[in-house]
């Protein structure tokens, strides 16, 4: 899998991140959601906004794990590729025919 590959899938990565329909699935994890409305709507307003991708944090370059600081709450999120049934990985996750791509955001602590 060379670099146009990881361009794909950082591709799709960014448009289920961003907010696209229909380009994956969310998930909020009920630490998340034990902090309430706001910020459950902090967390996914500061996952749709995130840039500080480094060779760090994404060494794959695809876009795929972050940590945000919310409220003096640590916050991940991650996206995982899994086919289109949701019970196997993906074979190809830069084939959207193939990936059904679900977004989770989580504390730090649920991980």
């Amino acid at each position: 899998m060379g670099a146009e590959h990881a361009a794909r899938i950082r591709e799709l990565n960014d448009a289920l991140r961003s907010g696209e329909p229909s380009s994956g699935e969310l998930f909020i994890t009920a630490g998340i959601m034990s902090l309430g409305v706001s910020f459950m709507a902090a967390a996914i307003d500061a996952v749709r906004s995130f840039t500080s991708f480094t060779d760090d944090n994404d060494p794959y370059g695809e876009h795929d794990f972050g940590a945000v600081e919310i409220d003096g709450e640590r916050v991940f999120w991650k996206i995982d590729y899994y086919d289109q049934t949701l019970t196997a990985g993906s074979p190809d996750p830069a084939d959207p025919q193939l990936t059904k791509r679900v977004l989770t955001i989580m504390l730090a602590s649920e991980y």
